[in-house]
């Protein structure tokens, strides 16, 4: 689609889309540079995702781990909502601390905070946990250690 002038990523229904390859961290590189693919992938059933999630995070990548995240929380109607939603701010917060960006990362991990404790517990996810882990590790002057997403 262009748009201003400038041919921009899109799909089908016009929601914008990367294609560039990132980097380790998911940061865009340049459009012919190596790297790791976006992800892109429909959302993968809840116990899948989750699953996913945490793999990638334990591995070191928790960019990646957001868009699992986050492919779940936008296709995610009601309360539940809240839960994928919190989950994958919890992962840009990790994500800003591994780039180095300790501000970024604990006003996201406060956030992440905030929506994870309003969010209902499901999938063998206790939102409580993981809303008292965020705010304690947006406290931390070093990345914090990825937490465990399902008890």
């Amino acid at each position: 689609m262009v748009q201003g002038g400038v041919n921009r990523d899109r799909d089908e229904a016009g929601r914008p889309r990367n294609a560039r390859p990132r980097d380790a961290l998911g940061r865009p590189l340049g459009r012919r540079a190596g790297g790791a693919a976006p992800v892109d992938a429909p959302a993968l059933p809840p116990t899948d995702a989750l699953a996913q999630a945490q793999q990638l995070l334990s591995s070191g990548h928790a960019f990646a781990a957001h868009e699992v995240l986050e492919a779940v929380w936008k296709t995610t109607e009601g309360a539940e909502r809240a839960l994928w939603r919190g989950l994958a701010q919890l992962c840009v917060g990790l994500t800003h601390f591994q780039r180095g960006n300790r501000t970024g990362g604990r006003a996201l991990l406060r956030r992440a905070a905030e929506t994870l404790a309003e969010a209902p517990a499901r999938y063998g996810v206790d939102p409580a946990l993981l809303a008292d882990w965020a705010a304690q590790a947006a406290e931390e002057d070093e990345t914090p250690a990825a937490p465990r997403l399902v008890g």
